[in-house]
């Protein structure tokens, strides 16, 4: 085909303008507009637009895939991006099974403190992004900034840090989390149907496989569209909450009080109980730093991103502590404890015959967070093979929708394989404590680019204690689990962790590449129309 044979010459590093003449380009003569463009360059979106139909001149300049490359449009709005963080932090467990902060502090008083001391801390780690996000404002978030700060100090060992990230958010992190939050969608839309017994662990899977390519067809659609879907289910699960919370103060003010009064009795004096504690509350908080993914398509960065920060964290602490209070003010301790779904319980007590609400509510905050994860999971992927450190192809953008469409569907297909094959929980369970070395390489990347790079334009800049404070609790959530439960499990996800670098070497050190690659990556480009995408600094 004459097409590939345009492709290869103009890709071919080694080739010259020479190389391409007029005689390769009999048969196009008689295209123009899109379909001229997407021949030409392998589905590269012209910048000009023309559609005169005059015909191709030789020579043709290697330049035309170098400068017309696509990327991505910023349509995400201040709103899109506080509802992408209020909507990705808040998912079923608030709902389902806010327990394990109680279980931990030992008392109602010290819980609710808690609450609020984790979303400070989670505040202050998203404000550490803000400067980060304003000052890279690439997406992939860590990705980007470990790239940013380390890279530049060795050409070989500098971006480990980064392709570390990439290696354990790609495959495990990100798909995984994404399926869980799916498996607990799927098991709120099916007990309607199968009633207190339950449905069917493959109807679940089932369910949830088909929950995952549905939000990823929307997010492949238009990322206009995935940003209202978000907008919309993100208002839902507010309006739940809300009920909640005044409810909550409605029976308040009738004189319930359920355990409220006992205040601080029965405080644990363990400092490691506290420390779980502490960690199921952030595990609550996570997707703070949610928007830094999409860096490059929120409009506006220097001014939204912490603007959107600064409205969305305080909101979810708002809501998470106004929901415990309500759940309280209702049930006993042991109650709350007990309890495998304590959002129906409450609306039992408390709604009557509306409790009807409840199940739907949990089933919309799900599906929400299931968008959000996609939306934002599928960028690190596109980042990290943008820069080389994954296959190219999946830093492809589609020219008509502008979404990143292969990273989509490989994440996509990575999570309903996770869904479809074992015990998805465990994953999340053992790989979390990784998330927390990530997020306090970060913090040692911003306290670096101080540093280095000091004179450079800072929109945000956050005080240097902040930073610091995040670190030195990253560096203890990331030992406390090992210390207080140590099990073979961890050494097996911390070994999977640093066996990226057997990948590392020989495919980015080493740039080897397979013969089949540039056959495949065309393939690819005709099938799903795509075309390499570039980086445009926000100004």
């Amino acid at each position: 085909m004459k097409e590939t044979i345009l492709n290869h010459k103009m890709n071919n590093s080694d080739a010259d303008e020479s190389n391409l003449d007029v005689g390769d380009l009999q048969g196009f003569n008689e295209l123009n507009g899109p379909e001229l463009r997407l021949k030409l360059i392998g589905y590269c979106e012209s910048s000009s637009g023309s559609s005169s139909g005059s015909p191709i001149n030789s020579p043709i300049s290697m330049s035309i895939t170098d400068t017309q490359q696509i990327s991505m449009k910023k349509e995400v709005s201040l709103l899109s991006g506080v509802a992408l963080i209020v909507g990705t932090m808040i998912g079923s467990g608030i709902f389902i099974s806010p327990k394990g902060v109680l279980m931990g502090s030992g008392s109602v008083g010290l819980s609710l403190l808690i609450w609020v001391a984790c979303g400070l801390l989670s505040l202050f780690g998203a404000l550490s992004y803000a400067e980060l996000g304003t000052m890279i404002t690439k997406s992939g978030a860590e990705y980007a900034y470990l790239q940013e700060a380390f890279s530049p100090l060795h050409h070989v060992w500098g971006p480990i840090p980064g392709f570390l990230f990439a290696w354990t958010s790609v495959l495990i992190l990100k798909p995984a989390l994404c399926g869980v939050v799916a498996l607990s969608f799927a098991l709120y839309t099916t007990e309607p149907f199968f009633g207190e017994c339950g449905a069917p662990y493959e109807v679940v899977k089932l369910v949830a496989v088909l929950c995952l390519f549905l939000v990823a067809f929307i997010n492949s659609y238009s990322v206009n569209l995935a940003t209202k879907v978000q907008n919309f289910f993100t208002a839902t699960k507010l309006i739940a909450i809300a009920i909640i919370s005044i409810g909550g103060f409605v029976m308040i003010g009738k004189g319930e009080r359920g355990s409220l009064e006992e205040g601080f009795e029965d405080t644990t004096a363990s400092s490691a109980l506290i420390a779980l504690a502490f960690y199921d509350g952030l595990w609550a908080y996570d997707g703070w730093n949610n928007l830094n993914y999409i860096t490059e398509e929120l409009k506006n960065p220097s001014k939204n991103l912490p603007r959107a920060i600064i409205i969305g964290i305080p909101l979810v602490t708002i809501c998470y502590v106004l929901t415990n209070i309500s759940y309280l003010s209702i049930m006993t301790k042991e109650e709350l404890l007990l309890s495998t779904a304590v959002a129906a319980t409450w609306g039992d007590r408390v709604l009557g015959v509306a409790a009807f609400i409840i199940p739907i509510s949990v089933a919309f905050s799900t599906f929400g967070a299931v968008n959000g994860s996609c939306f934002t999971g599928g960028r690190i992927m596109y980042v990290a093979s943008r820069e080389g450190h994954l296959p190219e192809i999946l830093s492809y953008v589609h020219v008509a929708q502008y979404t990143p469409l292969p990273s989509l569907l490989v994440s996509t297909l990575i999570s309903a394989t996770m869904v479809v094959s074992g015990d998805i929980f465990s994953l999340i369970d053992f790989f979390s404590f990784a998330a927390w070395m990530f997020y306090g390489a970060t913090m040692v990347a911003l306290l670096i680019l101080r540093v280095t790079q000091k004179n450079r334009p800072r929109p945000y800049k956050v005080p240097i204690l902040i930073p610091i404070i995040v670190l030195l609790c990253s560096c203890y959530l990331l030992v406390a689990p090992i210390i207080q439960q140590p099990r073979i499990e961890f050494l097996y996800a911390f070994l999977f962790v640093i066996s990226g670098l057997l990948f590392y070497v020989p495919f980015v050190v080493f740039k080897k590449n397979f013969r089949f690659m540039k056959n495949l990556i065309y393939f690819l480009q005709m099938l799903l129309r795509v075309a390499p995408s570039k980086y445009e600094p926000s100004v």
